[in-house]
């Protein structure tokens, strides 16, 4: 079975207690490369891949020294090109939502569900109901730290997309800022109605940080800046 290979990035970083992030990359075609981020969530020596990114040689040697790869958690249903290398690589746990068309979990995973326990500590589950499973984590650090996949996004630099892809995001609904994902919400909204409920009922939880599958790191206003971003979505 044949990989999509290890696309740029930078190198691992905390972002919070027992939290780090990759900046990486995703090739769409010759031209336009666009950002993807990872989170990983360490607990007693074992680590949580959220929105997984296949990372370089020595990407992976960083991220092994961290702890042992243990599991694997997509938010997405449209992300999940490296699901498969790394259960693989290291035989890792699947959790997921069912439902994906592009990247099906594994027969056996994991289920993520709002009313059942999380593979660590100190997080609550979101679920949105599109026509395609979508979820979003909430971890308890500092004031908060929201991870999504597609739902929400914040751009505050093009960092890691090609040049022509930096030229085009304005265009296409991706301003330098943070804003529902336009291509995802047109994909997964069910004829007919609206995925505003779903995320009023998001801003009833409280955060402060937010980190996307895309974009980069918004460390402190994040719930303000989805309040605004949510009014213009669904003005």
């Amino acid at each position: 079975m044949s990989h999509a290979p290890a696309y740029p990035h930078d190198a691992i970083q905390p972002i919070a207690d027992e939290v780090f992030a990759v900046r990486g990359s995703l090739l769409l075609n010759p031209l336009i490369r666009i950002s993807r981020n990872m989170a990983i969530v360490r607990q007693d020596g074992e680590l949580s891949l959220i929105n997984p990114l296949r990372l370089n040689d020595a990407g992976m040697a960083a991220l092994q020294r961290l702890g042992r790869i243990r599991r694997i958690v997509s938010l997405g249903a449209l992300h999940g090109i490296d699901d498969a290398w790394y259960r693989q690589q290291f035989q890792v746990e699947t959790w997921a939502r069912p439902g994906s068309r592009i990247y099906p979990p594994p027969p056996g995973h994991r289920l993520l569900d709002p009313t059942q326990p999380l593979p660590f500590a100190g997080a609550r589950l979101f679920c949105f109901h599109g026509t395609q499973p979508e979820s979003a984590l909430l971890l308890d650090r500092g004031k908060g730290l929201l991870l999504t996949c597609d739902a929400l996004q914040h751009y505050g630099d093009y960092h890691q997309h090609s040049a022509m892809a930096r030229l085009v995001m304005p265009f296409i609904g991706f301003p330098k800022t943070t804003l529902v994902g336009p291509i995802w919400l047109k994909a997964v909204t069910p004829a007919g109605s609206s995925l505003r409920a779903d995320f009023e009922r998001l801003l009833q939880w409280r955060f402060d940080s937010l980190l996307s599958a895309h974009g980069s790191l918004l460390a402190t206003g994040a719930h303000a800046a989805a309040e605004a971003a949510v009014r213009k979505a669904f003005a």
